[in-house]
């Protein structure tokens, strides 16, 4: 079933307004979480309406939250985003490295103190959209990946994104799990009755898991196994997605003051913040290029990638952006897909919220 944008829209704000979360930061979660089922990212928008929803009713959410800023420099500023959902202090984070950008060609903002924070992409769209280079990192709260040569989960998937405006061309958009896939993206397999590919997931023998359910069982309860760095195995360079995952964690939760899930959990109470991490760069291509002129060569970078002949005619060359710039075009017309699996999930929220289902 497709749901019309502003339906869902209705429902992510009805049911966060009706958890008494302060209005301008429930328009600011919904927003994102509306623009990331719209790129086509659907493990990270309104399915994540029951991880919220779990976190409200542990206690976990504050959410009477207010974001603010508790150390500033000239190009650089600290966020502590109050134990509430890490989209409004994300957004803030950015809009911040965006500020400090105009004025001083680059900004760097860590925020601590989070949850959370949905699409790591969404933030870094937002330099692209006003003409910055733009990169985003965060730590994680679940304790999902395994290291290189290691047979239990001692890192999260440790997103990755950065984004770059052209002119003709869509933006640049890359945004990534170092991990083989995200933790959200099996649960969507599962909601579409679907097997996860082989490699996504090991059990603490080394055999592929497949089935989804098995694979989030191991993910979130047994920890027996779990998910591969980006590479899958030794041989396929895994150690090239455990250093990335670290290199995230370093700059997304190191630098902000944020907590490493493997030490904070030996003593988080089920009630307790997770305590999550970001980190938001800008960069102004004016500083190093005239004006326009990065533009125009990203522009034929990407016309040079799109020209590449590809080994099956009906799957051209893409860059990244462009999946999610043809998804959102698709999307916006005909709806963002609510599998009845899901739907019937964001029933329950509903009524545990006090508010009517909208979605169907």
């Amino acid at each position: 079933m497709n749901v019309p944008v502003e339906r869902v829209r209705g429902q992510i704000v009805s049911i966060f307004g009706a958890w008494g979360m302060d209005p301008e930061l429930v328009r600011t979660a919904a927003e994102v979480m509306v623009e990331t089922d719209l790129m086509g990212v659907d493990s990270h928008g309104v399915s994540m309406l029951m991880d919220y929803d779990e976190a409200r009713r542990r206690g976990k959410l504050n959410l009477k939250a207010k974001p603010r800023v508790v150390r500033e420099g000239p190009v650089t500023a600290l966020v502590d985003a109050d134990a509430g959902l890490g989209h409004p202090a994300a957004v803030m984070g950015m809009n911040l490295a965006l500020e400090k950008a105009r004025t001083m060609q680059v900004g760097v903002v860590t925020v601590f103190n989070s949850h959370h924070f949905g699409a790591a992409g969404y933030y870094a769209a937002m330099a692209s959209k006003a003409g910055m280079i733009g990169m985003v990192m965060s730590a994680t709260r679940t304790i999902g990946v395994v290291p290189t040569r290691a047979k239990v989960p001692v890192l999260g998937t440790n997103p990755i994104a950065f984004a770059a405006p052209a002119k003709r061309n869509a933006p640049f958009l890359l945004d990534m799990a170092t991990s083989a896939a995200a933790n959200n993206k099996i649960k969507v397999y599962g909601l579409n009755g679907k097997k996860i590919p082989k490699g996504w997931v090991f059990d603490d023998a080394g055999n592929a898991v497949t089935d989804p359910e098995a694979a989030l069982d191991i993910l979130y309860r047994t920890k027996k196994g779990g998910l591969t760095p980006l590479g899958g195995t030794p041989e396929m360079s895994s150690h090239k997605g455990y250093g990335l995952a670290l290199m995230v964690h370093i700059l997304g939760g190191a630098l902000s003051g944020a907590s490493f899930s493997p030490i904070r959990v030996k003593t988080q109470k089920p009630s307790d913040p997770d305590r999550l991490g970001h980190f938001f760069l800008a960069i102004d291509p004016r500083a190093f290029r005239p004006e326009g002129a990065f533009e125009d060569d990203l522009d034929a970078l990407i016309d040079v990638l799109h020209e590449t002949p590809p080994l099956d005619p009906a799957l051209p060359v893409l860059v990244p952006g462009d999946p999610e710039a043809a998804s959102r075009k698709r999307r916006l017309q005909d709806g963002i897909p609510i599998p009845d699996s899901l739907l019937e999930k964001i029933r329950k929220v509903c009524e545990s919220s006090g508010v009517p289902c909208i979605l169907g």
